[in-house]
């Protein structure tokens, strides 16, 4: 069965590149074909490629054209509609939904990653959570473990509801090792989230990402 999911985070810098590649290279482990998915990523290296992009690419089981990958992407690493602005373009949805059908005809599982938190503008189609919806996939949630994360994690998954759409699960991501009561804030999104955890992914430096697939779990549906 073909799966795809939209991955969200509590705020920016939470780990949600991470935490797609990890998911991509778990998939990868029960031998299905699984690819990335960026729809919006701003913010370019000399090369003109987008860090998030490379990494996802570099953590898919196939080769797909860029195009599809990543329909949108802008050279200044500020707010997406912004970026848009400064080159003269406006971001629409249309090119998103149909880069994310093609690959889903051709992947096992997409993971296609948000950018910022869930409600970061986008541009006259709506914000980041109107494309999740237009998309209609089932939501992960991505909370970085640190000092608000509750709060934040908790508004988040009142906003997903709010627009109808399935939480299949929420990742834990360890950003900071000496975080105190790190274990307790998990426990306590686990009894108040309305969805699984999927996974704690340890802190890793190296950014390994297929080294921290095993600590994930791929929701059922």
């Amino acid at each position: 069965m073909k799966r795809a999911w939209f991955v969200t985070g509590t705020d920016t810098e939470v780990g949600k590149t991470f935490a797609s590649c990890s998911l991509l290279h778990a998939a990868r482990r029960q031998g299905l074909s699984a690819v990335g998915m960026k729809p919006v990523a701003a913010g370019t290296g000399p090369d003109g490629r987008n860090d998030d992009v490379a990494r996802l690419v570099a953590a898919s089981g196939f080769s797909a054209p860029e195009s599809l990958i990543n329909p949108w992407c802008f050279r200044a690493a500020v707010a997406p509609h912004l970026a848009a602005e400064a080159e003269g373009k406006v971001i629409g949805f249309a090119p998103i939904l149909r880069a994310c059908e093609r690959l889903r005809t051709a992947a096992d599982v997409v993971v296609v990653e948000g950018v910022g938190g869930f409600r970061v503008p986008l541009g006259p189609d709506g914000d980041s959570a109107d494309l999740a919806v237009a998309l209609g996939l089932p939501i992960i949630l991505v909370v970085g473990l640190r000092l608000g994360c509750l709060n934040h994690a908790l508004l988040t998954a009142e906003a997903i509801a709010a627009r109808h759409l399935p939480l299949a699960g929420w990742i834990a991501n360890t950003l900071d090792p000496t975080m105190e009561r790190s274990a307790e804030n998990v426990a306590t999104l686990s009894g108040l989230l309305p969805a699984p955890c999927l996974g704690i992914l340890p802190f890793r430096p190296d950014g390994d990402s297929a080294a921290s697939a095993a600590s994930l779990t791929l929701p059922s549906a």
